[in-house]
């Protein structure tokens, strides 16, 4: 039978546990007076606190063990990136004073992400958000009923509200949501505004080679390195069959894209360039003619862009 509690066994363990519950203590007095965990947890990651594989202990631990919140998951139906999208959602659901809303984004790359939806300054995050990928909202009711049934319907139908205001459409508030609202963030004066990043669309490449092997894998390897090598701040993101390829690898281990498969890609930054050049180098890397990206030493960089 395993101990779960051996780490504690240790100095090093037990000062890391001690540690977190100190803060999550803290975080507890703090909510009780009104104070957004969210808004609590990012200053603490500003402030090198906590580690990001410390959110959702503590959001699990405080937000829904102890403070009942209600919770949805969601797959994002579109990106979701332009600024007055955000604006609009951020001024809609900051005029619903009884509502707490908490939403956590899940990045393939960097883990898991915090934010407080009415303050737009939070959401410069997480931005952009990419179709397909999760995010889960909190909310829970600034003023409890008697009944706990009716705290729980009111947060659970503020979510689902919440989520039809990510996609542009129209929601009229409920009498339940409103309170207090929220007063609006003021502009920090000391601070540059920070870069905008937006998402392409999918583009698509098909599969000219027999299969997409192991050669076209590295083929692929090759091309993307060249172009974040050009443009360091942009990402590059896959897709196969409806779904996000965090490894490249993958998709010759699966054996499934075949001739005439399509994998799809897009590019993820602030001033994207030479895309269409991207995706005839891996239109090429598809195709029989992949051997052309896999000259040059072991290490080297091609100069593709």
């Amino acid at each position: 039978m395993t101990n779960d509690l051996n780490f504690l066994s240790t100095r090093a363990g037990f000062n890391t546990a001690l540690r977190h519950f100190k803060i999550v203590s803290r975080y507890l007095s703090e909510m009780s007076e009104g104070e957004n965990l969210a808004d609590l947890i990012n200053d603490s990651l500003d402030e090198k606190e906590i580690g990001r594989h410390q959110i959702k202990s503590i959001i699990n631990a405080l937000a829904v063990d102890k403070f009942g919140y209600r919770y949805i998951s969601h797959n994002l139906e579109e990106n979701i990136s332009e600024k007055d999208r955000i604006e609009n959602i951020s001024n809609s659901i900051s005029k619903w004073g009884n509502i707490q809303f908490i939403m956590t984004y899940y990045n393939p790359e960097e883990g898991v992400f915090v934010i407080n939806p009415k303050k737009k300054s939070q959401w410069e995050i997480i931005l952009p958000l990419i179709s397909d990928e999760l995010v889960v909202i909190y909310a829970n009711t600034n003023t409890q009923n008697e009944k706990a049934e009716i705290n729980r319907n009111i947060a659970e139908s503020a979510i689902r509200d919440f989520i039809q205001i990510l996609y542009r459409k129209k929601v009229k508030p409920k009498k339940d949501y409103l309170g207090v609202e929220e007063k609006k963030e003021e502009a920090p004066v000391t601070q540059a505004a920070a870069p905008r990043r937006r998402a392409t669309p999918r583009y698509s490449v098909q599969v000219t080679n027999e299969l997409f092997h192991n050669g076209n894998v590295e083929a692929w390897k090759k091309i993307i390195e060249s172009y974040k090598s050009k443009y360091p701040d942009l990402d590059v993101m896959i897709w196969y069959d409806n779904e996000r390829i965090n490894d490249i690898n993958a998709l010759f281990k699966w054996g499934k894209v075949k001739h005439g498969g399509l994998i799809f890609f897009s590019v993820v930054g602030e001033n994207i360039k030479d895309v269409s050049k991207l995706q005839r180098y891996l239109f090429e890397g598809a195709s029989p003619r992949f051997e052309a990206f896999l000259k040059g030493g072991i290490g080297k960089v091609l100069d593709l862009f």
